[in-house]
């Protein structure tokens, strides 16, 4: 049913003369779902004040809520479709007061950002309404209504199908493909670093929050059921941060549906923020992040690094090893021209990382992993605090071109994370000698010891050579023919 429900909506916006893409279907269907969402928080708040016999104070005010303007309801409970606000008058509301009213919620709420009341104010003071006719959005406030987040198999649902949507996002291009890794990667990476409960995981380019989506799926499958670490899960345990509006939106909305009710994501330029200021308390146990390929950053946020370079991935790395704990782990998705690049940069991003951190694995990821992203990554796995003395690398090779109708899946993980556990060599995978490297260099480059090497291309000067060769062995066979006739 909630298939068919977000297929349709699909259809309404594909009609709507004001979204006209996968971007602007999932960003209008985010904003009525968050307030559907809401309405649904507030229902439960209520019962748990009723519950325990204390007053309950609604988060928005009379006339704004859900069913006093989406779905309003006669007395019986059923909806009023005769009162019901459609065409012009509707779109008129929701543009000049709904959203204006929302977005008041960041100011009032300046004090407490981790709260919902300032995430409300956070989406509706950035986010506007595209949908131009009241008509197309009164049906699709109705197929909204039907939508439910009560139970956990609805809820599992909801989620899953956002993440489709997430997905077919990335694959339509623009820059919409920086807000998507594939869920069967995240997955392996987790399963990696192993976050544990009482240990904070962070991402600061959360774009979607697939990774911290992710990580409380598996920590909630791997920890003791108990009433304070699924407090702790709630409340003290995912952080984020995300520089474009949509992304924040969507990761809000992503990890909502996927069982956080108030997201830790702040709307931010991580990079822009001062590192230097960074203290212990900041710091987290565990970082997993895929930051934006090919990014570049502003003279005065380089400033901020102790490399300094325009490369936003570069950046990001330095980022997240200053702000990871000792003996915290991370595992980082960056383009595999990180491990050779000749710059001074990327030469002194190498040796901070292999002089400050273990870097113990590095995953070199096919062409194709990405979809809509020509480009080739790899998967960085250290832990803070130790210099690196071995890498272990494994090349995976799903043994296909990878694409939007065969992408990657979990299946193709599985060898790599068997032989990661003992860091087993095999034909796929092998182990380097830090003490082995340039150390003017310390080039990190994929070299696969088990593949044959290419034979070198010749020179026009060993090539003109050949030619004569086989020339002057032509005549003399030609000759020895004439001599026998």
């Amino acid at each position: 049913m909630f298939e068919q429900t977000f297929k349709n909506i699909d259809d309404i916006l594909y009609k709507d003369s004001g979204a006209d893409s996968e971007l602007d279907y999932i960003g209008q269907t985010s904003w009525v779902l968050f307030l559907r969402y809401l309405d649904t928080l507030e229902e439960r708040r209520r019962d748990e004040a009723e519950l325990e016999g204390k007053p309950y104070t609604p988060i928005l005010k009379e006339g704004f809520r859900w069913n006093d303007w989406a779905v309003p309801l006669k007395e019986d409970g059923t909806p009023d479709t005769k009162n019901a606000m459609t065409g012009p008058d509707l779109v008129n509301f929701v543009n000049q007061e709904l959203f204006p009213y929302l977005a008041g919620f960041k100011e009032a709420a300046a004090d407490n950002p981790r709260s919902v009341e300032y995430k409300i104010g956070e989406i509706y003071s950035e986010l506007s309404n595209k949908i131009n006719s009241g008509y197309n959005l009164r049906e699709i406030l109705d197929y909204v209504n039907a939508l439910t987040f009560g139970l956990q198999e609805q809820q599992h649902e909801l989620s899953h199908l956002y993440e489709t949507r997430i997905k077919n996002m990335g694959n339509a291009g623009r820059n919409g493909g920086q807000y998507y890794t594939p869920r069967p990667l995240i997955r392996a990476m987790i399963a990696v670093v192993k976050p544990q409960v009482g240990e904070r995981v962070y991402d600061g380019a959360a774009g979607s929050a697939g990774f911290l989506c992710e990580a409380h799926a598996y920590m909630r499958q791997h920890m003791e059921q108990s009433t304070e670490n699924l407090r702790l899960l709630q409340e003290e345990t995912f952080y984020g941060k995300e520089k474009k509006t949509l992304g924040y939106v969507i990761g809000v909305m992503n990890m909502i549906l996927h069982g956080i009710e108030t997201p830790n994501i702040v709307h931010t330029n991580t990079l822009a923020e001062d590192q230097r200021s960074i203290t212990e308390k900041d710091r987290y146990e565990v970082i997993l992040a895929n930051p934006p390929f090919g990014g570049k950053e502003r003279k005065e946020v380089q400033q901020n690094f102790d490399i300094r370079t325009g490369e936003t991935a570069f950046l990001f790395l330095q980022h997240f090893i200053r702000i990871l704990k000792s003996r915290g782990r991370a595992a980082v998705v960056i383009k595999n021209t990180f491990l050779s690049n000749t710059d001074n940069a990327s030469v002194s991003l190498r040796r901070h990382l292999l002089e400050g951190c273990n870097l113990h694995t590095v995953l070199d990821m096919p062409g194709g992993t990405f979809l809509g992203a020509g480009v080739k990554t790899v998967v960085l796995f250290f832990t803070k605090g130790e210099p690196t003395k071995h890498t272990w690398y494994y090349q995976l090779d799903p043994g296909r071109n990878m694409g939007k109708t065969n992408p990657l899946n979990d299946a193709d993980l599985a060898d790599f994370l068997q032989k990661q556990a003992t860091q087993e060599d095999s034909e796929q995978s092998w182990t380097v000698d830090i003490a082995d490297l340039d150390p003017d260099t310390c080039d990190l480059s994929v070299k696969n010891p088990h593949t044959p090497e290419e034979a070198p291309l010749r020179s026009p000067q060993e090539i003109l050579a050949s030619m004569q060769e086989l020339d002057a062995d032509t005549n003399r066979l030609l000759n020895e023919i004439k001599e026998m006739l």
